[in-house]
Protein backbone atom coordinates (compact mmCIF):
# COMPACT_ATOMS: atom_id res chain seq x y z
CA UNK A 1 0.00 0.00 0.00
CA UNK A 2 1.70 3.17 -0.93
CA UNK A 3 1.41 5.61 2.00
CA UNK A 4 2.51 8.84 0.08
CA UNK A 5 5.93 11.33 0.60
CA UNK A 6 6.41 12.06 4.23
CA UNK A 7 3.14 10.34 5.07
CA UNK A 8 3.02 10.60 8.69
CA UNK A 9 0.54 7.67 10.28
CA UNK A 10 1.23 9.44 14.21
CA UNK A 11 0.08 12.60 13.25
CA UNK A 12 -3.66 11.43 13.97
CA UNK A 13 -2.62 11.99 17.93
CA UNK A 14 -2.26 16.11 17.51
CA UNK A 15 -5.75 16.39 15.73
CA UNK A 16 -8.34 18.76 17.30
CA UNK A 17 -10.32 17.09 19.38
CA UNK A 18 -13.87 16.36 17.44
CA UNK A 19 -16.84 16.79 19.47
CA UNK A 20 -19.08 14.66 17.83
CA UNK A 21 -18.26 11.01 17.59
CA UNK A 22 -17.73 8.81 14.23
CA UNK A 23 -20.48 6.74 14.62
CA UNK A 24 -23.19 9.83 14.50
CA UNK A 25 -21.96 10.65 11.21
CA UNK A 26 -23.95 8.75 8.82
CA UNK A 27 -26.08 9.09 6.26
CA UNK A 28 -28.77 9.20 8.44
CA UNK A 29 -27.65 12.08 10.29
CA UNK A 30 -25.92 13.94 7.12
CA UNK A 31 -29.64 13.51 5.69
CA UNK A 32 -31.19 15.00 8.53
CA UNK A 33 -29.25 18.14 8.29
CA UNK A 34 -30.11 19.08 4.46
CA UNK A 35 -32.24 22.37 3.19
CA UNK A 36 -34.84 21.71 -0.09
CA UNK A 37 -32.78 20.80 -3.40
CA UNK A 38 -33.42 23.47 -6.41
CA UNK A 39 -35.89 22.48 -8.61
CA UNK A 40 -33.84 20.97 -12.14
CA UNK A 41 -35.44 19.96 -15.20
CA UNK A 42 -34.30 16.52 -16.27
CA UNK A 43 -34.02 17.62 -20.19
CA UNK A 44 -31.76 20.39 -19.55
CA UNK A 45 -28.22 21.19 -17.38
CA UNK A 46 -28.17 22.83 -14.42
CA UNK A 47 -25.58 25.11 -15.32
CA UNK A 48 -22.93 25.16 -17.80
CA UNK A 49 -19.23 27.37 -18.66
CA UNK A 50 -16.19 28.02 -20.68
CA UNK A 51 -12.99 27.66 -18.82
CA UNK A 52 -9.60 28.24 -19.82
CA UNK A 53 -7.69 25.69 -18.34
CA UNK A 54 -3.58 24.59 -18.21
CA UNK A 55 -3.29 21.36 -19.69
CA UNK A 56 -0.41 18.30 -19.50
CA UNK A 57 1.21 19.72 -22.37
CA UNK A 58 1.46 22.95 -20.67
CA UNK A 59 -1.05 24.60 -23.18
CA UNK A 60 -3.32 26.92 -21.92
CA UNK A 61 -6.77 25.95 -23.60
CA UNK A 62 -10.44 26.20 -23.70
CA UNK A 63 -12.42 23.56 -21.50
CA UNK A 64 -16.22 23.09 -22.16
CA UNK A 65 -18.16 22.05 -18.53
CA UNK A 66 -21.74 21.01 -18.11
CA UNK A 67 -22.85 20.12 -14.87
CA UNK A 68 -25.76 17.39 -15.76
CA UNK A 69 -28.81 17.10 -13.77
CA UNK A 70 -29.60 13.79 -12.75
CA UNK A 71 -30.06 11.67 -9.92
CA UNK A 72 -28.07 12.38 -6.49
CA UNK A 73 -25.34 10.70 -5.80
CA UNK A 74 -25.37 7.17 -4.11
CA UNK A 75 -22.32 8.21 -1.23
CA UNK A 76 -23.69 10.58 1.46
CA UNK A 77 -20.46 12.44 1.65
CA UNK A 78 -20.32 14.91 4.95
CA UNK A 79 -18.73 17.70 2.90
CA UNK A 80 -20.66 17.31 -0.11
CA UNK A 81 -23.17 20.42 -1.52
CA UNK A 82 -23.39 18.99 -4.57
CA UNK A 83 -26.77 17.56 -4.04
CA UNK A 84 -28.65 20.89 -4.08
CA UNK A 85 -29.24 20.57 -7.88
CA UNK A 86 -29.78 16.86 -8.15
CA UNK A 87 -33.29 14.28 -8.58
CA UNK A 88 -34.50 12.00 -6.14
CA UNK A 89 -34.75 9.90 -9.18
CA UNK A 90 -33.02 8.35 -12.14
CA UNK A 91 -33.53 10.99 -15.35
CA UNK A 92 -35.27 9.52 -18.20
CA UNK A 93 -33.01 7.91 -21.21
CA UNK A 94 -32.24 10.48 -23.40
CA UNK A 95 -32.65 12.87 -21.08
CA UNK A 96 -28.38 13.39 -20.53
CA UNK A 97 -27.51 13.28 -24.34
CA UNK A 98 -30.12 15.79 -24.58
CA UNK A 99 -28.69 18.25 -22.24
CA UNK A 100 -25.10 17.74 -23.47
CA UNK A 101 -26.88 18.41 -27.03
CA UNK A 102 -28.55 21.72 -25.65
CA UNK A 103 -25.66 23.26 -23.65
CA UNK A 104 -22.68 22.60 -26.44
CA UNK A 105 -25.52 24.90 -29.12
CA UNK A 106 -25.03 27.41 -26.33
CA UNK A 107 -21.43 27.15 -25.78
CA UNK A 108 -18.35 28.43 -27.98
CA UNK A 109 -15.67 25.73 -29.54
CA UNK A 110 -13.62 24.39 -27.13
CA UNK A 111 -11.10 21.19 -27.05
CA UNK A 112 -11.80 19.52 -23.82
CA UNK A 113 -15.36 19.45 -22.39
CA UNK A 114 -16.15 17.97 -18.56
CA UNK A 115 -19.62 16.03 -18.35
CA UNK A 116 -19.74 16.51 -14.21
CA UNK A 117 -22.71 15.45 -12.89
CA UNK A 118 -22.83 16.18 -9.18
CA UNK A 119 -21.52 12.38 -8.47
CA UNK A 120 -20.13 9.22 -10.52
CA UNK A 121 -20.22 9.33 -14.34
CA UNK A 122 -20.44 5.32 -13.60
CA UNK A 123 -23.41 5.10 -11.17
CA UNK A 124 -25.97 3.53 -13.68
CA UNK A 125 -28.71 5.12 -11.50
CA UNK A 126 -26.97 8.56 -12.43
CA UNK A 127 -26.12 8.20 -16.01
CA UNK A 128 -28.53 5.65 -18.29
CA UNK A 129 -25.57 3.00 -19.57
CA UNK A 130 -28.04 3.03 -22.68
CA UNK A 131 -27.17 6.62 -23.26
CA UNK A 132 -22.91 5.97 -23.81
CA UNK A 133 -23.44 5.53 -27.42
CA UNK A 134 -25.32 8.97 -27.82
CA UNK A 135 -23.01 10.56 -25.49
CA UNK A 136 -19.87 9.47 -26.90
CA UNK A 137 -21.24 10.62 -30.79
CA UNK A 138 -21.97 14.48 -28.91
CA UNK A 139 -18.34 14.63 -27.92
CA UNK A 140 -16.48 12.96 -30.43
CA UNK A 141 -14.58 16.24 -31.63
CA UNK A 142 -13.23 16.88 -28.30
CA UNK A 143 -9.63 15.65 -27.79
CA UNK A 144 -10.23 14.96 -24.40
CA UNK A 145 -13.76 13.92 -22.30
CA UNK A 146 -13.62 14.45 -18.46
CA UNK A 147 -16.03 12.84 -16.29
CA UNK A 148 -15.95 12.55 -12.67
CA UNK A 149 -16.33 8.91 -10.59
CA UNK A 150 -16.27 7.43 -7.13
CA UNK A 151 -13.29 4.89 -7.27
CA UNK A 152 -15.35 2.05 -6.37
CA UNK A 153 -17.39 2.82 -9.14
CA UNK A 154 -14.29 2.43 -11.45
CA UNK A 155 -14.08 -0.36 -13.75
CA UNK A 156 -15.16 -1.62 -16.96
CA UNK A 157 -17.94 0.79 -17.74
CA UNK A 158 -14.97 3.27 -17.67
CA UNK A 159 -13.26 0.82 -20.75
CA UNK A 160 -16.78 0.85 -22.35
CA UNK A 161 -17.09 4.19 -22.49
CA UNK A 162 -13.72 4.81 -23.18
CA UNK A 163 -14.04 2.70 -26.84
CA UNK A 164 -16.69 4.71 -28.16
CA UNK A 165 -15.09 8.14 -27.82
CA UNK A 166 -12.41 9.34 -30.27
CA UNK A 167 -10.61 11.52 -27.13
CA UNK A 168 -8.85 10.89 -24.68
CA UNK A 169 -10.78 9.86 -21.41
CA UNK A 170 -9.75 11.30 -17.91
CA UNK A 171 -11.65 10.42 -14.87
CA UNK A 172 -11.53 12.76 -11.95
CA UNK A 173 -11.54 11.05 -8.49
CA UNK A 174 -12.05 12.52 -5.14
CA UNK A 175 -9.38 11.63 -3.12
CA UNK A 176 -10.74 14.45 -0.42
CA UNK A 177 -7.73 13.67 2.07
CA UNK A 178 -4.78 11.07 2.65
CA UNK A 179 -5.30 11.36 6.53
CA UNK A 180 -7.29 7.92 6.79
CA UNK A 181 -9.22 8.65 9.70
CA UNK A 182 -10.29 11.59 8.89
CA UNK A 183 -11.30 10.02 5.38
CA UNK A 184 -13.23 7.78 6.91
CA UNK A 185 -15.03 10.40 9.20
CA UNK A 186 -16.75 11.72 5.62
CA UNK A 187 -18.89 9.35 5.19
CA UNK A 188 -17.34 8.66 1.41
CA UNK A 189 -17.26 4.84 1.86
CA UNK A 190 -13.68 4.49 0.62
CA UNK A 191 -10.50 3.99 1.43
CA UNK A 192 -6.81 4.96 0.18
CA UNK A 193 -6.60 1.71 -1.24
CA UNK A 194 -9.63 1.99 -3.11
CA UNK A 195 -8.38 5.25 -4.58
CA UNK A 196 -5.09 4.12 -5.61
CA UNK A 197 -6.71 0.62 -7.10
CA UNK A 198 -8.77 3.29 -9.25
CA UNK A 199 -6.02 5.49 -10.31
CA UNK A 200 -3.37 1.70 -11.25
CA UNK A 201 -7.06 0.62 -13.34
CA UNK A 202 -7.18 3.74 -15.06
CA UNK A 203 -3.32 3.85 -15.63
CA UNK A 204 -2.86 0.38 -17.24
CA UNK A 205 -5.79 0.95 -19.61
CA UNK A 206 -4.09 4.12 -20.99
CA UNK A 207 -6.82 6.63 -18.84
CA UNK A 208 -5.85 10.17 -17.32
CA UNK A 209 -6.80 10.44 -13.91
CA UNK A 210 -6.96 13.69 -11.60
CA UNK A 211 -7.80 13.78 -7.80
CA UNK A 212 -9.88 16.39 -5.93
CA UNK A 213 -8.08 17.04 -2.22
CA UNK A 214 -9.81 18.52 0.33
CA UNK A 215 -8.58 21.79 1.97
CA UNK A 216 -9.41 21.79 5.77
CA UNK A 217 -11.72 19.38 5.53
CA UNK A 218 -13.54 19.11 9.26
CA UNK A 219 -11.60 17.92 12.22
CA UNK A 220 -8.38 19.78 11.37
CA UNK A 221 -6.83 22.92 12.66
CA UNK A 222 -6.13 25.77 10.01
CA UNK A 223 -2.54 24.23 10.21
CA UNK A 224 -3.10 20.43 9.82
CA UNK A 225 -5.39 21.16 6.93
CA UNK A 226 -2.50 22.73 5.14
CA UNK A 227 -0.15 19.55 6.05
CA UNK A 228 -2.46 17.40 5.21
CA UNK A 229 -3.65 19.09 1.89
CA UNK A 230 0.27 18.83 0.84
CA UNK A 231 0.49 15.08 2.19
CA UNK A 232 -2.54 14.37 -0.06
CA UNK A 233 -0.71 16.11 -3.55
CA UNK A 234 1.83 14.19 -2.50
CA UNK A 235 -0.21 10.60 -1.73
CA UNK A 236 -2.38 11.10 -5.41
CA UNK A 237 1.23 11.84 -7.37
CA UNK A 238 2.08 8.46 -5.94
CA UNK A 239 -0.60 6.98 -6.79
CA UNK A 240 -0.05 8.11 -10.41
CA UNK A 241 -2.85 10.91 -10.90
CA UNK A 242 -1.69 13.73 -13.26
CA UNK A 243 -3.50 16.39 -11.72
CA UNK A 244 -4.67 17.98 -8.59
CA UNK A 245 -7.01 19.99 -7.55
CA UNK A 246 -7.30 21.63 -4.17
CA UNK A 247 -11.37 22.58 -3.30
CA UNK A 248 -11.35 24.67 -0.06
CA UNK A 249 -13.71 23.27 2.18
CA UNK A 250 -17.25 25.45 2.38
CA UNK A 251 -19.97 25.48 5.11
CA UNK A 252 -23.64 25.77 3.42
CA UNK A 253 -24.59 22.05 3.10
CA UNK A 254 -26.52 21.92 6.80
CA UNK A 255 -24.57 19.10 8.27
CA UNK A 256 -20.96 21.16 7.85
CA UNK A 257 -23.08 24.34 9.64
CA UNK A 258 -23.96 21.97 12.28
CA UNK A 259 -19.85 20.86 12.34
CA UNK A 260 -19.18 24.59 13.04
CA UNK A 261 -21.45 25.12 15.23
CA UNK A 262 -20.27 22.20 17.42
CA UNK A 263 -16.66 23.56 17.08
CA UNK A 264 -15.77 20.55 14.36
CA UNK A 265 -15.02 23.05 11.21
CA UNK A 266 -13.88 26.44 10.47
CA UNK A 267 -13.23 27.01 6.72
CA UNK A 268 -9.94 27.26 5.86
CA UNK A 269 -8.10 30.98 4.53
CA UNK A 270 -7.26 32.54 0.97
CA UNK A 271 -3.47 32.48 2.80
CA UNK A 272 -3.80 28.74 3.40
CA UNK A 273 -4.86 27.89 -0.13
CA UNK A 274 -2.31 30.19 -1.95
CA UNK A 275 0.43 28.25 0.27
CA UNK A 276 -0.84 25.02 -0.59
CA UNK A 277 -1.10 25.81 -4.13
CA UNK A 278 2.53 27.25 -4.35
CA UNK A 279 3.64 23.80 -2.38
CA UNK A 280 2.06 22.14 -5.30
CA UNK A 281 3.12 23.64 -7.85
CA UNK A 282 6.44 23.34 -6.57
CA UNK A 283 6.58 19.56 -6.61
CA UNK A 284 7.08 19.50 -10.53
CA UNK A 285 5.14 16.06 -10.29
CA UNK A 286 1.62 17.18 -12.68
CA UNK A 287 -0.52 19.91 -12.40
CA UNK A 288 -1.71 20.90 -9.58
CA UNK A 289 -4.64 23.98 -9.78
CA UNK A 290 -6.68 25.78 -6.94
CA UNK A 291 -10.85 25.43 -7.65
CA UNK A 292 -11.62 29.42 -8.00
CA UNK A 293 -15.28 29.00 -7.18
CA UNK A 294 -16.77 31.27 -4.77
CA UNK A 295 -13.35 32.23 -3.44
CA UNK A 296 -14.42 35.45 -1.98
CA UNK A 297 -16.46 33.15 1.01
CA UNK A 298 -12.38 32.56 2.11
CA UNK A 299 -11.01 35.62 1.46
CA UNK A 300 -8.99 38.01 5.24
CA UNK A 301 -9.31 41.02 3.50
CA UNK A 302 -11.48 42.85 0.75
CA UNK A 303 -8.89 45.45 -0.16
CA UNK A 304 -6.36 42.55 -1.55
CA UNK A 305 -8.76 39.68 -2.26
CA UNK A 306 -8.83 40.60 -6.11
CA UNK A 307 -5.18 40.97 -6.24
CA UNK A 308 -4.80 37.40 -4.68
CA UNK A 309 -7.62 36.06 -6.72
CA UNK A 310 -6.03 37.16 -9.52
CA UNK A 311 -2.44 35.79 -8.62
CA UNK A 312 -4.18 32.18 -7.78
CA UNK A 313 -5.58 32.37 -11.41
CA UNK A 314 -2.45 33.37 -12.80
CA UNK A 315 -0.19 30.21 -10.95
CA UNK A 316 -3.43 27.77 -12.17
CA UNK A 317 -2.51 28.99 -15.85
CA UNK A 318 1.51 29.34 -15.88
CA UNK A 319 2.08 26.81 -13.08
CA UNK A 320 5.01 29.27 -12.21
CA UNK A 321 5.11 31.65 -8.71
CA UNK A 322 3.91 34.84 -9.21
CA UNK A 323 5.35 37.64 -6.83
CA UNK A 324 4.08 37.38 -3.15
CA UNK A 325 1.51 40.41 -2.60
CA UNK A 326 1.49 42.96 0.26
CA UNK A 327 -1.27 44.63 1.64
CA UNK A 328 -1.25 47.79 3.78
CA UNK A 329 -4.83 47.00 5.24
CA UNK A 330 -4.36 43.46 6.62
CA UNK A 331 -0.57 43.45 6.80
CA UNK A 332 -0.52 40.26 4.95
CA UNK A 333 2.43 39.11 3.40
CA UNK A 334 2.04 35.52 1.78
CA UNK A 335 5.37 34.19 0.87
CA UNK A 336 5.94 31.79 -2.25
CA UNK A 337 7.40 29.14 0.19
Amino acid sequence: MITGKNFIPGMNENLSNPEMNSREINSKWILSQRGEKNKIEPHRPYDFMMEKERRPNGKVEYTATIFLSNKECSFKCLMCDLWKNTSDNTVPVGAIPEQIEWALSQLPSARHIKLYNSGSFFDERAIPKSDYQSIAKLVDHFETVIVESHPRLIGEKCLEFRDLISGKLEVAIGLETAHPEILGRLNKQMTLEDFQIGVEFLKMNEINSRAFILLRPPFMSEQEGIIWAEKSIDFAFDCGVDSCTVIPVRAGNGAMDELMKKGDFEMPTLSSLEEVLAYGVSQRRGLVVADTWDLELFAECDTCFEDRYHRILQMNLTQKFSDALECEVCSSHYLND
